[in-house]
């Protein structure tokens, strides 16, 4: 992980983008979560910075600090199985008992007919038929509540035009996001077409055969979401002129979804995808930065891809530069980048909808977005966080109730967005972003609701949002109704601070945040949050009173993707980054990515699956009897190095093992026995 304000002071114009963590861009003065937290320390009597601390001071009532800090000894009525080892192998390593079948690589056709893949070799028409690249949240719905028949939708974050252009590009030294330019400074326009049909989202009908082995089904629900699809806006934004392009002059639609991450599953059945580390694909060279660009980080150098330099200057190209070219916003795309950042609704049953762009839920790096359990009567309530360095957690109460009938994604269109606010007591507040509240007046440059959503990190820098240490993935427990959001690391912790009781001068490991309300009553302004995890290893990190309060079964750093299933068990995976067998640094006793489990009543962690190398452990989600899980592995191999890849050393032979460029993909696990998984 790069600290981006110590290594690149002038961090907006450094052209560095890396796809786990966005370039920051907060410079509000509010305070992060870590001032909560040694704030919250003090005051109950211990050194500022210490571990003991942290572990004995900031877990709550009914919930010790054995227990909140992952120790394996207790018996869990959760957790049935055998952990694995820690693992530097290039393999998926599951526990006895358990296998896995791999599903739906990168370029699967969707239908019979749709072309063959052929590694880093297929046009970019073809990718557009095809299962796109670089596999992330992902839900599985179930066809009649069917466990063995149903829907996959599965989203694409990135991708690495050095494998899917392998064959074009062969033996040229390219890192990840290198891409090659003709010699008059422009990119072929089929391969950013390629490119662009490898974002996005996959819909897939899977079925499980009488040999208990998935496939996909050819079938007309199959369908791909790519950067190129055309979507609605919705919400208080529609309409707002800082949405007017040249394609929308009146800023009701817009083309594609970028930089898909984790997910939301809707309480009417739809699929939400989540647009986030988007401001990269974007360039403005203009003299002034407008804020609603430079708050979020678009470049005035270099754009990710240089998609805008695509041969052809093709209208779908050009609008990823994001310059005001013409005489006003309706002659150009300075207002692209405006219609990005948001969670976009998706009807996985009808091939025929128009996804929409729900804006109401904030614009921002949106990480995913996680329901609580809806109730009839009762406002529609969802979380997200904004997956970046020293930003924030959002939530969303609907003005209108839900009813169980006629629900839909109409909910969303209006009601209030909060931002989380941690006090050092225990407690929390959300404070709303709308007109009027919290300093959002046209006097402080928030002239009206669709102002304070465009703007949304500006709003929640105005209101004082806690700033916190990259929010990623949430979840709510379905049984208690607590939530839980991954922070996946912070190194803000400097060596002045370090003695006996503080050892570690840097968090390079993340934890994980838990909070409730009184009743279960999410629509609440208050809660009471405390920290369930801090990640780490035994020699250099949880430690109370001299005893290790972790092992080799469960240690883990940089926790990611989160999900809590039907029986209230906890599904941590980490993103420790591009990691290789060789890896060096405070990472390298983690092994590979991983996934665990955890019984929040105990606290006890126990790893369940491990991945190969250079890949990301990411998306959870299994069929409605539990017996089935999917996982995703994302960019096997990413570790590999310019001159290794063009030598043909490509990082990692998963999935097929065959010398050809890796491929991310989806993992079916099941039980020998047939069982549920975890138990």
């Amino acid at each position: 992980m790069k600290d981006y304000e110590h290594d690149y002071p002038d961090f907006r114009k450094t052209p560095f983008h890396e796809h786990g963590d966005e370039v920051p861009s907060n410079r509000s003065k509010n305070p992060t979560m870590y001032d909560v937290i040694e704030a919250r320390a003090s005051r109950r009597g211990f050194l500022v910075g210490g571990l003991a601390a942290i572990a004995t001071g900031l877990f709550g009532a009914g919930l010790s600090s054995r227990a909140a800090l992952a120790q394996t000894a207790a018996t869990s009525g959760l957790l049935g199985f055998t952990p694995v080892p820690l693992s530097k192998e290039d393999t998926v390593v599951v526990p006895e008992g358990y296998k896995v079948q791999i599903l739906a690589p990168w370029g699967t056709p969707l239908t019979g007919d749709m072309p063959a893949f052929v590694p880093g070799g297929n046009t970019g028409a073809e990718q557009g038929m095809q299962v796109g690249s670089h596999h992330d949240g992902m839900h599985y719905y179930g066809i009649d509540g069917s466990s063995t028949d149903g829907l996959l939708v599965f989203n694409h974050e990135y991708i690495e035009p050095r494998l899917l252009h392998a064959v074009k590009w062969a033996g040229q030294a390219l890192d990840g996001d290198m891409v090659v330019f003709a010699a008059d400074g422009s990119r072929d326009a089929d391969e950013v077409l390629k490119e662009m049909n490898a974002h996005g989202v996959s819909v897939a009908r899977i079925t499980r055969g009488a040999d208990g082995q998935w496939a996909i089904l050819a079938d007309p629900m199959n369908r791909r979401i790519t950067a190129l699809t055309e979507m609605t806006i919705s919400g208080p934004a529609a309409g707002s002129p800082l949405l007017f392009t040249k394609f929308s002059p009146d800023g009701m639609k817009t083309r594609g979804t970028l930089n898909n991450c984790a997910y939301g599953a809707t309480p009417w059945n739809t699929y939400m995808t989540a647009e986030e580390n988007w401001a990269g694909y974007f360039i403005n060279a203009d003299a002034e930065m407008p804020r609603e660009h430079d708050r979020y980080g678009v470049s005035n150098e270099e754009s990710r891809y240089g998609w805008e330099k695509a041969a052809g200057g093709a209208d779908e190209y050009i609008r990823f530069n994001a310059a005001a070219t013409g005489a006003s916003a309706t002659e150009d795309y300075r207002n692209e980048p405006n219609t990005f950042g948001y969670m976009v609704e998706i009807d996985p049953f009808d091939p025929a909808s128009v996804p929409v762009k729900r804006t109401h839920l904030g614009r921002f790096a949106h990480e995913g977005v996680v329901f609580a359990p809806a109730v009839a009567g009762k406002p529609v309530v969802c979380y997200s966080g904004d997956d970046s360095r020293f930003e924030y957690i959002y939530k969303f109460v609907s003005a209108n109730p839900y009813d169980g009938a006629t629900a839909n994604g109409d909910l969303l269109d209006t009601g209030t967005l909060y931002v989380a606010k941690f006090n050092e007591d225990g407690t929390g507040e959300w404070l709303a972003l709308a007109p009027g509240e919290n300093g959002l007046t046209p006097e402080n440059g928030f002239a009206d609701l669709a102002e304070i959503i465009v703007n949304t990190r500006l709003a929640a820098d105005q209101a004082g949002a806690t700033k916190m240490d990259r929010p990623e993935w949430g979840t709510v427990d379905p049984n208690t109704g607590e939530v839980y959001f991954t922070l996946t690391n912070n190194n803000r912790r400097d060596m002045t601070q370090i003695d006996a009781v503080n050892p570690r001068a840097e968090n390079n490991y993340g934890q994980i945040v838990r909070w409730r309300y009184e009743g279960a009553d999410h629509t609440l302004a208050k809660f009471n949050w405390e920290l369930f995890v801090i990640a780490g290893t035994p020699r250099n990190s949880l430690i109370v009173t001299g005893e290790t309060l972790n092992d080799d079964n469960n240690t883990f750093a940089c926790p990611d993707g989160i999900w809590c299933d039907q029986n209230s068990r906890l599904w941590i995976q980490t993103d420790m980054g591009d990691i290789g067998p060789e890896q060096e640094g405070p990472l390298e006793p983690f092994g590979m990515n991983q996934m665990l489990a955890a019984d929040p009543k105990t606290g006890e962690i126990r790893r369940f699956l491990t991945g190969p190398w250079g890949q990301e452990i990411t998306g959870v989600i299994s069929t409605p009897d539990g017996t089935t899980m999917f996982v995703n592995v994302q960019h096997p191999g990413a570790h590999s190095t310019a001159e290794e890849f063009a030598a043909g050393k490509f990082g990692s032979g998963f999935p097929d093992y065959n010398n050809t460029p890796p491929r991310s993909a989806t993992l079916v696990i099941t039980r020998e026995d047939g069982g549920v998984i975890g138990a």
